[in-house]
């Protein structure tokens, strides 16, 4: 297969691109095309997710499986991913300002990550506490909240 492979002249006239947004790279799926541009993912139903709200994908047997940080999965079979694991990869990668793992007295840790838009200013911080942590207990929330405001100060962002 050719991984040059345009995309097809009606699936490019049918996006909806963002000014300044192009095209990198693509990928048939089951229902459509799978599109990465410079901006975002674009999935067949025409599902639109930024990069910097990308938490985790990977691809499998089922095919490509992204996961947002607001806990919504998105599942589309890709049988030929073509360049998109790469790409989706660079581009989230990109996204992301600061991330360190920090230890917390006694109880594990939690990393810190920041995260922009490509070109943008920094969205917010997200704490993902270590497994077997619970991210509601006040304590621990406190500990966390102290350890950001740490690396916040001392990386200026």
């Amino acid at each position: 297969m050719n991984i040059f492979r345009r995309l097809p002249a009606d699936v490019r006239r049918s996006l909806d691109l963002r000014q300044g947004e192009r095209v990198l790279t693509f990928a048939v799926s089951g229902a459509g095309h799978v599109i990465a541009t410079n901006l975002a993912l674009l999935l067949p139903d025409g599902t639109r997710v930024p990069y910097e709200e990308v938490d985790k994908a990977y691809w499998d047997e089922q095919g490509l499986t992204v996961l947002t940080m607001s806990g919504v999965r998105h599942v589309e079979p890709v049988p030929e991913p073509r360049m998109l694991p790469e790409t989706l990869r660079e581009r989230v990668n990109a996204t992301i300002v600061v991330n360190k793992h920090v230890d917390l007295p006694g109880r594990g840790g939690v990393r810190l990550v920041a995260r922009r838009p490509p070109g943008g200013e920094v969205l917010g911080w997200t704490l993902v506490f270590d497994d077997g942590l619970d991210p509601e207990d006040p304590g621990l929330r406190a500990q966390a909240e102290q350890a950001l405001e740490g690396v916040r100060r001392s990386m200026g962002v």
